[in-house]
């Protein structure tokens, strides 16, 4: 990242806005090394180190993650692995139609970065700073400061699990504990009445579908939270025009 990347003379680790996205950032960093920690452990005992490794460093997504490792531990399709993945990490689109206004002016090697390191609770911080979508000096620093700080706060737990995963006693309960922590970060996102909705549907949905192979379940869950989401979405817009 050069000069221009922080939309004015300073690089974006050396503007005080990143520094703000950093602390911000660090309140709840806590829960993210909770779940971090407990993904390792389950990569771990499916995949192996190295697998692993690779997966927590290339693919970076928690709920993707977990979604697709027991799946590829049950021997289940490719394409099952994929579908799940994607379903599961469709929220990301929705994230990048977001971040459009404020990002699509960088060059496109410097926005494939940012994807890479997007995360749901910087989005979460992101948006509650900057509710205006036109873009600031001060947005990129703010950004790499939160992206840089979930970052670490994921992969240095992830990398721990991974590493002493096979000492882990499995009566220790880190699947009970890493429940709990994705409760605390699922929180954060339920800011009004469209959230709350499609979250409850899915949940509804997932414990109605529990019974379908392969966790095909989340797919079932992801999709009728998505639908009613757009449902509800969609529903005032109809009002108005009526």
């Amino acid at each position: 990242m050069n000069q221009s990347d922080a939309g004015g003379t300073l690089p974006p680790w050396r503007h005080p806005a990143f520094r703000t996205g950093a602390r911000e950032m660090l309140s709840i960093a806590p829960g993210i090394s909770a779940w971090g920690l407990v993904t390792g452990v389950a990569m771990v005992k499916a995949l192996g180190v190295p697998l692993s490794l690779l997966m927590s460093m290339v693919v970076f997504a928690g709920s993707a993650q977990l979604a697709s490792v027991p799946l590829i531990a049950a021997g289940a399709p490719l394409w099952v692995v994929w579908a799940t993945a994607l379903c599961v990490n469709l929220r990301f689109v929705i994230f990048s139609a977001q971040w459009r206004p404020y990002f699509a002016h960088l060059p496109l090697a410097q926005r494939l970065r940012l994807g890479y390191f997007t995360a749901d609770l910087n989005y979460v911080l992101f948006m509650r700073r900057f509710p205006q979508p036109r873009p600031a000096p001060e947005q990129l620093p703010y950004f790499w400061g939160g992206a840089a700080t979930n970052w670490l706060a994921w992969q240095v737990p992830s990398v721990a699990g991974i590493a002493l995963g096979e000492r882990v006693p499995t009566h220790w309960g880190l699947g009970f504990a890493g429940t709990l922590a994705l409760l605390g970060l699922l929180q954060t996102l339920l800011s009004d009445r469209a959230t709350w909705v499609a979250a409850a549907v899915a949940g509804c949905a997932a414990v109605a579908a529990y019974a379908l192979p392969l966790r095909l379940n989340i797919v079932v869950a992801i999709a009728a939270a998505v639908a009613i989401g757009l449902l509800m979405e969609q529903l005032p817009r109809q009002r108005r025009r009526a």
